[in-house]
Formats: C-alpha cells, structure tokens, sequence
C-alpha cells in the first residue's frame, strides 16, 4: 500500500514537473514581453533617422536612441530597414494628417496652398529647417536606386501631391485657379517645388530668401 502510494506521488510531481516545463519551453516561443512602448520608439527613430539619414544612421545610433538591447531591438522591429520603412510611413501619416486638418480648416483652397509655403519659408536658419522633409531626404538620398524605400518614399510624395490636388479642386470651385488649368500637372509642380525649397533649406537657405522665393512659386498657381 505504501508503495502503491509513492508510486502514485511520484507520477504526480512528474506530470508538474512535465506541465512545468510545457510552459516555459511556451514562453520561450513566444519570446520575452516587451518592456517598452513601440510607438515611442518609432517615434524616436523617426527622428534619428530624419536628422542623420538612412545611411548614416547605424545600429549603435538607434539602440542608444531608442534605449534598446539588440535582442529587444529585433525583436520588436526585425531589422533596421524594416524599421525605417515604419518610420516612413509614420511621417507621411504624420503630415498628411496634420495637412489635411488644416486644409479642412483653411478660409480657402488657394490659402492653404500659400500657408504651406510660407510655414515652409519661415523654418529657414530654424532647427525645423535644417532637418528638412523626411521623405524629400530619403528621395535624395535613394533616388531609384533601392526598390525596398521606393515605395514608401513614392507613396509619401504622393499623399503630399494629393493635398495639393484637393487644394487646387476647392480653389477652382471657389474661382481662385482656372477651370482649365491641370491639376495633376499643378500639383506636381507644387510637389517639386515644395520638395526643393526644403532642400534648399535644409542646405542653408537664408529665411529672407526664402520667403522671397514663395510668390514666385505661387504666381504659377493661378
């Protein structure tokens, strides 16, 4: 009887010891739970990334930036493109989101448009300025000769030529441009001329000339 009962108790820490281990090798899987917020993160690479640029930007960079260890780093972002791209995508949500609010709010379609340009002249010699546009960089600095961020710099450039094209269709509703101008073709133009102006910038641009450079640019806008 005595042994029937340890036999017994024996099975019984087995299957604990077995139940056990079933779920730390589950955790082990599954990988540690982050410790840190993700968003805040991108947040923060973003603007690594916005100051240095891709290339220039090294792991060590952002793991200091960010405050990460490399296992949590990939981990929670699986590479340092993959990253990036995230963080293209979140400045273009960013802008775009920001810009749409203000053309909702703006007295005028043509208004916005001149807004814009001139918030832009304005951040000459100023620490805005000198980061210039996250997604004109990486134009810049990629061109077309990386398929991986042509994409999401393209798709970037052309949220930002979506807010010129709904800007310039309420500036025709309101006679402010001419029924028989071209949108896209308008908008593009807005597009290069807002991507080269940052540059220029960016580059150094001082805030008088800037701002001088806006009426002509605009004067196409008509």
């Amino acid at each position: 009887m005595g042994q029937e009962w340890a036999r017994r108790g024996l099975r019984g820490l087995l299957a604990c010891y077995m139940d056990r281990m079933v779920h730390i090798i589950s955790d082990m899987t599954r990988g540690r739970p982050l410790e840190f917020d993700p968003e805040n993160a991108v947040d923060t690479a973003m603007d690594v990334f916005w100051c240095k640029g891709y290339e220039a930007t090294s792991l060590s960079d952002l793991l200091q930036a960010m405050d990460l260890s490399k296992s949590s780093f990939y981990q929670a972002f699986g590479s340092k493109p993959q990253l990036f791209k995230r963080c293209l995508l979140r400045y273009q949500e960013r802008f775009t989101g920001e810009l749409g609010g203000n053309l909702k709010r703006a007295r005028s379609g043509r208004r916005f448009i001149e807004d814009v340009f001139r918030f832009v002249a304005n951040t000459a010699q100023e620490p805005a300025g000198a980061k210039g546009c996250l997604v004109g960089n990486s134009a810049n600095e990629f061109g077309q000769r990386d398929a991986v961020f042509a994409k999401p710099v393209a798709q970037g450039l052309r949220g930002l030529g979506d807010l010129f094209k709904a800007a310039l269709k309420r500036a025709q509703s309101e006679g402010d441009v001419a029924a028989d101008v071209d949108i896209n073709a308008m908008a593009s133009y807005l597009v290069s001329a807002m991507t080269g102006l940052r540059t220029v910038i960016k580059s150094g641009l001082d805030k008088h000339t800037a701002q001088s450079m806006v009426p002509l640019i605009l004067a196409a806008v008509k």
